[in-house]
């Protein structure tokens, strides 16, 4: 009988059936070693790759946690400054740009200690206010401002501190790199590089502001914007005025020089100035704008609107004479000249020795009613509108009666803005045509287009022939720089002090015209309270200061303009009334 010999169990007889399971899942039924390796290694290397890639999810989120980048460019987003275009003159120098400046911020959320990083920064930055910064990085914000604009030195000193939750942006900084020299013009931007004042809050205004909003003028791609501007007549005039105002000890002194054929505004000064880059120094009230945003009495710079009216009129001619023998007697008031001839006086003798009599018996011959509608045509009623955002309304009597025509004649009893008053005369002089004063570059062909005649030809040839006459004869002697055949009018208005006129506080102007047989420019000079010295020989009057500052303006500034001096040329009633249609 033979044995039989059990047979030995094999390894799938004695694995527990659960592991058979899951060898059944991973692998199926009958696979060989080959693919249970090339299973094991893609079991790995998917365990791996699930690995690696929490790691870098947990890196992506701790960058973005540590830097609060997201979070910090969309708090400080609407703050940031933006780009603004270079601002240049009519040549290309620069007037106002952008620079990089690093603004010191603050994460309250990051920071761990803040007594310790308060203390740290105010140490560092002494004009830091420590109790400012504290109630800002005291606050559950996500990114608060704690200086804008540091300098380099104090970006490093802060640096070195390296205080966790405490960064830097950088932004674009406004700078003025000629200072005071167009501080009205320009005007200023504040802390977030928005325009506040001047052609910068005009670039606002124009469309720029909605570009910041929008986020689009980031870059310092933008086209600059050209001024009508020449910053080389710019400095000669400022140079000038300084001279001037510290000369005879003025409460102010101004200037404006403009093209009388365009429009243009090539210079405009009104001192005391200030310097935009240091914007506190703006917000002194003496220091505004006097020449858009002050009004004024003229005095009798508007005899010339006077005489241009009763010219155009017909009604009378240069030779028409006029009752000058004594006082004019209005009611309970007295028109008297400052210096009385006692005699008929013809009105090329009204103009050059400035009769108050004599203008304002031309006014009353035109009549109330004729004298508004002329002052209304030449654009002195109305507040003046340009680029700039500062204007004021000119101050005009409610009723208008004789006694307002009869002072206003003489440039008494009605205040405008001197810039209103340059673009009347330049009206006068320039053919006949109002073209509305820019400070932005303009062709001859678009002012042509915007010019709108208010005198005949041989109106503006009369006025043109007063003004040089004036320069030859009357009381713009001193500013007849040789050369240049300039005009012009003067006028010394006393200002109202308490209701009544002080005559020991005066306004004096000065308006002139080169060259007078074909004008190119006119200069308006004022002098605000100008103090009798030796050389003026104890006179106050317009003549004695503000002429002869113009004369200086005129002989530095006319080279600059391409201005050929001419010598030799004949008076005034050859040279110009002969060109004329009639010499009447």
């Amino acid at each position: 009988m033979s044995a039989v010999t059990p047979a030995k169990p094999t390894q799938k007889q004695t694995e527990p059936w659960r592991q058979r399971l899951i060898r059944s899942l991973l692998y199926g039924r009958n696979v060989d070693r080959a693919a249970k390796a090339r299973a094991r290694v893609g079991l790995a290397m998917l365990a791996f790759t699930s690995v690696y890639v929490l790691i870098g999810g947990r890196l992506v989120m701790f960058a973005i946690g540590a830097d609060a980048h997201s979070a910090r460019r969309a708090a400080a987003q609407e703050v940031v400054a933006t780009a603004r275009p270079d601002i240049v003159d009519r040549n290309g120098a620069i007037l106002a740009t952008d620079v990089k400046a690093a603004s010191l911020f603050g994460e309250p959320r990051r920071i761990i200690d803040k007594d310790e990083a308060i203390e740290l920064l105010t140490a560092t930055v002494p004009d830091l206010d420590e109790a400012e910064v504290r109630e800002r990085l005291s606050s559950r914000k996500g990114f608060v401002w704690l200086k804008r604009e540091v300098t380099a030195k104090q970006q490093q000193d802060i640096h070195k501190l390296g205080v966790p939750g405490i960064g830097f942006l950088r932004e674009n900084k406004r700078v003025y790199p000629t200072g005071n020299e167009v501080a009205h013009l320009i005007g200023l931007v504040n802390i977030d590089n928005q325009g506040i004042a001047g052609m910068e809050k005009w670039l606002d205004n124009q469309g720029l502001a909605d570009l910041h909003r929008a986020g689009f003028a980031t870059d310092r791609l933008q086209k600059p914007i050209e001024l009508s501007i020449d910053l080389r007549v710019e400095h000669a005039l400022r140079d000038e005025l300084l001279k001037a105002k510290e000369k005879f000890h003025t409460k102010a002194a101004s200037g404006i020089v403009s093209n009388v054929k365009t429009g243009e505004i090539v210079a405009m000064v009104s001192l005391p100035d200030f310097d935009p880059n240091n914007p506190k120094e703006a917000h002194d009230p003496d220091r505004i704008n006097r020449l858009t945003t002050g009004v004024y009495e003229m005095g009798s710079t508007f005899k010339a609107f006077t005489l241009a009216m009763a010219l155009d009129s017909g009604k009378i001619n240069l030779n028409t004479p006029w009752d000058a023998r004594g006082n004019l007697h209005y009611g309970k008031f007295t028109i008297h000249d400052s210096h009385p001839l006692g005699r008929f006086i013809n009105t090329k003798e009204v103009f050059t020795y400035s009769s108050n009599i004599g203008a304002a018996r031309i006014a009353l011959g035109q009549g109330v009613e004729a004298h508004k509608a002329f002052l209304a045509k030449m654009g002195q009623l109305t507040r003046l509108r340009t680029e700039l955002p500062e204007s004021a309304a000119p101050l005009v009597p409610r009723r208008w009666g004789e006694l307002n025509t009869v002072t206003i004649a003489f440039g008494q009893g009605m205040s405008v803005a001197p810039l209103q008053a340059v673009m009347g005369i330049n009206a006068l002089v320039n053919g006949g045509y109002l073209i509305p004063p820019t400070f932005m570059k303009r062709t001859p062909e678009e002012a042509a287009a915007l010019a709108k005649r208010v005198i005949k030809p041989e109106t503006s040839d009369k006025m043109r022939f007063l003004m040089r006459l004036n320069a030859e004869i009357g009381t713009a002697k001193t500013a007849d720089v040789k050369g240049y055949y300039v005009g012009g009018k003067t006028g010394t208005s006393e200002k109202v002090i308490n209701g009544r006129y002080a005559k020991k506080r005066v306004l004096n102007s000065f308006t002139a015209i080169m060259p007078c047989d074909d004008p190119k420019y006119q200069i308006l000079i004022m002098l605000d309270e100008p103090q009798a010295i030796p050389e003026t020989k104890g006179f106050i009057t317009s003549g004695w200061n503000a002429v002869p500052t113009g004369g200086k303006v005129i002989e530095r500034i006319a080279p600059l303009l391409g201005v050929e001096p001419r010598f030799d040329l004949p008076p005034s009633d050859r040279l110009i009334l002969a060109a004329s249609r009639t010499t009447q």
